[in-house]
């Protein structure tokens, strides 16, 4: 199928990626209230090993899979134990529109972990995009970050750390990925990865597991964001760069937050400021740019 007989279809997939992915911080906000970080993390990447397990053993690829397990592990780690312990605990103290918008660094982080480790030298217009999104950050962390505790023992400064630590781990596994799983199906790193920060977790989670029951509405979150947000959602990003490729399929970073404001203003009555929005739209420009989904000539 080319891009254009597939454009309406490919085209809607992006936008449910989108949307899907800009849900998780709604159901992980919703689930982190009963579980806590690390055990919503963790039950997180075991639902979604789960659903993925059974369609890569129906593709054949569990050889492959247990030849790399040390690389998926690493991966594991690096794409999903670390990162989705640093959302939940963010989301403890922050908006699910800010903690999107500070997601949207990802490729920043990316092209700059390229740039030092793999030695992929930005030109002028990325690195002046690189220069626009770490401007972006700035204005956004002085205007939320502030390591004073508000009144329920929370400090949103460690919060926003916290992404931007993700992030990093975002950028860091999408290199050592290119280093050392270039070749291999996408399906096996998807679920190598899940597997690797499934295991991760599985003492940790034992450990923090909360001493009351979690509620209906906390398992209902975690159980989607397992499923949808991380088993389906990997299927329909996979999809998307075998369609069209990795460049615009890595844009659906730039849609997520506006799927994720949406839904925190909707569901959650949260407040959305100017500055929030002024300071995404110059990440978004900024990461665009570093990426080499917009140039400009200098």
């Amino acid at each position: 199928m080319t891009l254009a007989q597939g454009g309406r279809a490919w085209l809607t997939e992006f936008i449910a990626l989108a949307a899907i992915w800009g849900s998780s911080f709604l159901f992980m906000r919703l689930a982190v209230l009963d579980f806590g970080a690390i055990a919503t993390a963790g039950v997180r990447v075991g639902v979604a090993a789960l659903v993925l397990l059974p369609l890569l053993l129906r593709q054949g690829l569990g050889q492959q899979l247990l030849r790399h397990w040390r690389q998926l592990l690493v991966v594991g780690l690096l794409n999903s134990a670390i990162p989705f312990v640093c959302f939940a605990y963010a989301l403890q103290s922050i908006s699910t529109g800010l903690s999107s918008i500070l997601n949207a660094t990802v490729p920043l982080f990316g092209a700059v972990v390229a740039w030092v480790w793999l030695k992929d030298r930005p030109g002028a217009s990325r690195a002046l995009g690189l220069a626009v999104g770490f401007v972006g950050v700035a204005m956004l962390a002085w205007d939320k970050a502030s390591f004073k505790p508000d009144a329920s023992g929370q400090a949103s400064g460690w919060a926003v750390l916290a992404c931007l630590l993700a992030t990093l781990c975002y950028g860091l596994a999408a290199s050592y990925t290119k280093r050392h799983l270039t070749g291999l199906p996408s399906m096996i790193t998807a679920t190598g990865s899940q597997l690797g920060a499934a295991l991760a977790l599985v003492l940790p989670t034992i450990w923090f597991w909360p001493p009351k029951l979690p509620g209906a509405t906390a398992w209902l979150a975690v159980l989607t964001v397992g499923v949808l947000c991380t088993g389906v959602a990997y299927v329909l990003y996979f999809r998307l760069i075998a369609t069209v490729g990795p460049a615009r399929a890595l844009a659906v970073t730039f849609v997520i937050p506006v799927f994720a404001v949406l839904y925190g203003v909707l569901l959650l009555g949260e407040h959305v400021t100017g500055w929030m929005l002024l300071c995404g739209a110059v990440i978004v420009c900024g990461t665009a740019l570093s990426a080499g989904l917009l140039k400009i000539r200098l």
